[in-house]
């Protein structure tokens, strides 16, 4: 089972300036969306760093609601969390699959998330990988929200600039 396994962490990232973070939870099943809560509010407080909390219908909600909290707020990092855990029916295939998609496509914009929703085959997997003193899975999500951000700012002033520069502003090398 996960909680017997011993994987690496990396040391926890310092910050300099203040870090925001934004706990996006989808609490379908209440007690375990807690311990996920639990686990990613203590890792971002150890970082120093301040959340702030809002929960969503369902796992497919999450990625859009991380999408509108980017655009219309200030945010430098974003920790989703929930828990799908198989049914009878492919829908479970559905919500896992598109609701990690929708995360990772907003990874690759530039935003700085943990994916700690949880996919699970049954409840007593969930209860063990949600749980801050066993899986930790939500305090894992927080800590890749942070490191994410530690990597941001070590390379925020270093841009090797993309695409097309407008006409008028081309650059001489010497």
């Amino acid at each position: 089972m996960a909680e017997a396994e011993s994987h690496y962490t990396l040391p926890r990232p310092e910050f300099d300036k203040p870090v925001k973070v934004l706990i996006v939870v989808a609490p379908y099943y209440r007690a375990i969306a807690d311990d996920l809560i639990a686990g990613a509010q203590a890792e971002i407080e150890a970082a120093g760093a301040t959340w702030e909390l809002v929960e969503v219908p369902g796992a497919l909600e999450v990625p859009t609601a991380i999408g509108i909290a980017d655009r219309r707020s200030n945010f430098d990092a974003y920790v989703a969390l929930g828990c799908v855990i198989r049914g009878e029916t492919t829908h479970y295939d559905t919500v896992c699959n598109d609701s990690s998609r929708g995360l990772q496509l907003l990874g690759l914009q530039g935003l700085c998330i943990g994916n700690g929703i949880l996919t699970v085959e049954s409840t007593a997997q969930a209860e063990v990988r949600a749980d801050p003193e066993r899986g930790d899975k939500g305090g894992g999500a927080a800590a890749a929200a942070l490191h994410l951000v530690a990597l941001a700012r070590k390379w925020a002033s270093s841009s090797k600039g993309i695409g097309f520069k407008p006409a008028g502003q081309d650059t001489v090398i010497a």
